[in-house]
């Protein structure tokens, strides 16, 4: 298969960017304004990777996760993370020169995220200036999240590619189901969020243990 006709897709959180203590740090001020327990760090590790209201659910306490209540501290939460979302996030080690090395070789890349669509935007522009995406999503009104295969089958149609020759990659279970309801190779990477095991029983192909692993197995194809 011709390398340019090949695309990779990436998930953001945990699989690009580290950034598990601002999203902490955000939706703990939210509940700390309400009087609510806040979590540490390390268990956002389990509530974040199915969208904005899932995280928040998660986090809630179980008397509070009623519609309203939930709305209402997304809200408040969108707020804070917008204070907040580059404080202490940071691409992983490797992670630009691997995305740079790609698109020199000229894959199509692109970005499919259940972070809201503009914070998604916001953080790959800032992150990777210097990377030209062909797609960038996040999670878009009227349009199911992951694992739901519709965002990745509209990417691959937007960059041309076969859905064969398509790979994703990310950090949990999630993503790994959706690589396999799209039809894509899905790679797990574990330095993420998620632990290796849930990866591999959701299905990833291969786990790069990092960016230069990563890059090996991608053009091993």
């Amino acid at each position: 298969m011709n390398p340019a006709s090949k695309a990779v897709f990436f998930d953001l959180d945990g699989t690009l960017i580290d950034s598990l203590a601002d999203l902490a740090g955000a939706v703990n001020a939210t509940l700390a304004e309400s009087g609510w327990p806040t979590h540490a760090v390390e268990s956002y590790r389990q509530f974040v990777g199915d969208g904005m209201v899932r995280l928040i659910e998660r986090a809630l306490p179980e008397n509070q996760r009623t519609p309203a209540t939930i709305q209402a501290t997304v809200t408040r939460y969108q707020e804070h993370y917008s204070q907040r979302w580059r404080d202490l996030t940071r691409p992983y080690p490797g992670i630009t020169d691997l995305l740079a090395d790609l698109a020199n070789r000229d894959w199509r890349l692109g970005v499919i995220s259940n972070k809201p669509d503009a914070f998604t935007q916001l953080c790959v522009r800032h992150f990777f200036p210097d990377i030209a995406f062909d797609v960038v999503f996040g999670q878009r009104d009227g349009v199911p999240r992951k694992p739901d295969a519709a965002a990745g089958l509209e990417a691959a149609a937007l960059v041309n590619a076969p859905i064969q020759s398509c790979v994703y990659v990310g950090d949990s279970g999630v993503d790994m189901q959706f690589a396999r309801a799209c039809g894509m190779r899905g790679i797990g990477v574990a330095w993420g969020f998620r632990s290796e095991q849930e990866l591999r029983e959701n299905g990833a192909t291969a786990v790069a243990m990092d960016a230069t692993d990563l890059t090996r197995r991608l053009l091993s194809d």
